[in-house]
């Protein structure tokens, strides 16, 4: 019976699903901790299967997965991994199967949620671990260095969840059985109350900001919703573009309508960058995207912070006290047109490229402080040069937040739609 099918009994004759959490960790060294973890986790009628990821030591009592189903899973050996005589290379072993491992378990239902513990070495090898998840599978690591610089953006999950594991470097204590027990009820919970994405109705992938300064989504959700699609918005500050950027790759949309693609310009001028792969995953996926060019002269950073060497002397908005923009030269803006190009010249699918004329978002309308209709011309113009020129180039006498663009968008949706380019519903 797999855990989706079990059933459990709470008092008062409320009945529940039970779910199934993987629990990872060295259990040669974390015996103790992720012993609690279980416990937590059955006390309130869930289920364990336990993942052991050490290498050199043994656990006090077996797991379900071993150390060795973990490395033969990751294409080695326990023995191999010491044999390298190095903990990198062995951990990235171990990695590898663990993450191979629970993608396994999932596909064959019998797991719901996962959880990780570990310090600098175990949340390494949760960030693989989870990152093999799909959305909408509850993912918690209990790692020591939670919310660090030292955890790269672009390898972290769209949905993981995280906590500090204060006080638990080593053996349990009041302190870290906080973190710990939350953690194992946060995981289980998330389990019982998920709504992992349907596949009923295709998915329409978006990007934008907040309607102060992007207003498309607002009427294009409704419209395209009443024509039988879902319709996903990212926000584009980074991890959103990174979400966006992951799935599109993956097939996961029926099209996508790529309209604040501002993080091209932060990666070319070191602001919160999604990658070097944004706005590629569409067209390797053969994926029909419409493109915008949403704040493509804004450059975001970190507003708590000092401005960046690259960025100062320039008009700015602060935006709140977590993010602040940088608008570009009119040179500058023609190297994102060109780097926009390249990226969309890879496409395998439809590309429509739409040029709004009048301004690409509400801070450089003429009367605001970021107008600059020169910066605007030059980059309007190198946009319509470096489109490919298998691309639609749609030359638009309008802001990107009038009306008018919405309606040369469903125009084009509708024909594509019409023409079989995208999928009805």
């Amino acid at each position: 019976m797999t855990a989706r099918a079990r059933v459990s009994e709470r008092e008062g004759g409320e009945a529940l699903t039970d779910k199934t959490i993987l629990i990872a960790g060295t259990y040669d060294t974390k015996d103790d901790e992720l012993g609690y973890l279980a416990e937590v986790i059955r006390n309130q009628g869930g289920q364990v299967l336990t993942m052991d990821v050490s290498v050199l030591g043994e656990p006090r009592l077996p797991t379900d997965i071993s150390k060795h189903e973990v490395a033969q899973a990751g294409g080695s050996s326990i023995e191999m991994a010491i044999a390298s005589g190095d903990e990198n290379t062995a951990m990235q072993i171990m990695g590898a199967g663990a993450a191979t491992k629970a993608l396994e378990l999932h596909r064959e239902g019998r797991i719901d949620g996962v959880i990780v513990l570990g310090g600098t070495m175990g949340t390494d090898l949760a960030l693989d671990l989870c990152s093999a998840l799909p959305i909408g599978v509850p993912k918690y690591i209990v790692s020591t260095v939670a919310f660090s610089p030292l955890l790269p953006p672009d390898r972290l999950p769209a949905d993981v969840q995280m906590i500090l594991w204060a006080g638990g470097l080593y053996g349990l204590n009041g302190i870290c059985k906080a973190s710990l027990s939350q953690a194992a009820g946060a995981v289980l919970g998330a389990a019982r109350a998920v709504e992992p994405p349907t596949r009923d109705r295709p998915l329409i992938g978006m990007t934008s900001f907040g309607k102060t300064v992007l207003r498309y989504m607002v009427t294009l959700k409704p419209e395209l919703e009443a024509r039988g699609f879902d319709v996903a918005v990212f926000h584009a500050t980074g991890m959103g573009g990174r979400a966006f950027e992951s799935l599109a790759a993956k097939g996961a949309f029926a099209a996508v309508m790529d309209f604040a693609p501002q993080e091209v310009s932060n990666h070319l001028f070191g602001g919160l960058s999604a990658g070097e792969s944004r706005m590629t995953g569409a067209g390797k996926a053969a994926t029909p995207q419409m493109i915008a060019p949403g704040c493509h002269d804004l450059v975001d950073f970190v507003g708590w912070q000092a401005v960046p060497p690259q960025l100062e002397g320039r008009p700015m908005h602060a935006h709140n006290r977590l993010l602040s923009s940088a608008v570009l030269s009119p040179a500058e803006r023609e190297q994102v047109a060109q780097e926009i190009g390249r990226k969309l010249s890879g496409a395998q699918g439809a590309v429509a490229v739409l040029i709004p004329d009048g301004g690409c978002h509400e801070w450089d309308r003429p009367d605001a402080d970021l107008h600059d209709a020169e910066g605007l011309r030059v980059f309007c113009d190198a946009l319509e040069a470096a489109s490919p020129k298998l691309a639609e180039v749609h030359r638009l006498s309008c802001h990107i937040n009038d009306p008018a663009f919405v309606d040369h968008v469903l125009q084009i949706f509708d024909r594509w739609l019409a023409e079989g380019i995208i999928d009805a519903p």
